[in-house]
């Protein structure tokens, strides 16, 4: 026969389980961390062979026109030498758009 379950049974049962839950969360935080360090990385080292194969094969300045219309901080284009956006001329495109 069955014997019911106490309180105190179930509390430490729930305490184990959001025990358990918080480790799920934490490991799976973690993979989600390495993953994005190892993509990080990824994006680093594709980007160093394609700065050195365009300064080898002269293509540079064409890599960096290229940035011109893909970058949009201008914290991010200052280390390519490009201007900074008009950020009241995109207020107005902006306006006109809407």
């Amino acid at each position: 026969m069955l014997k019911a379950p106490t309180a105190s049974q179930i509390a430490k049962l729930e305490k184990k389980q959001a025990q358990l839950q918080a480790q799920i969360q934490n490991l799976k935080a973690r993979e989600r961390s390495k993953q994005e360090r190892e993509e990080t990385r990824r994006k680093i080292l594709i980007g160093a062979y394609t700065l050195d194969k365009a300064r080898e094969s002269g293509t540079f300045e064409k890599l960096v026109a290229a940035l011109d219309g893909y970058l949009t901080r201008d914290s991010d284009r200052k280390l390519f030498g490009l201007p900074e956006l008009q950020k009241a001329a995109t207020r107005e495109v902006a306006d006109v758009v809407a």
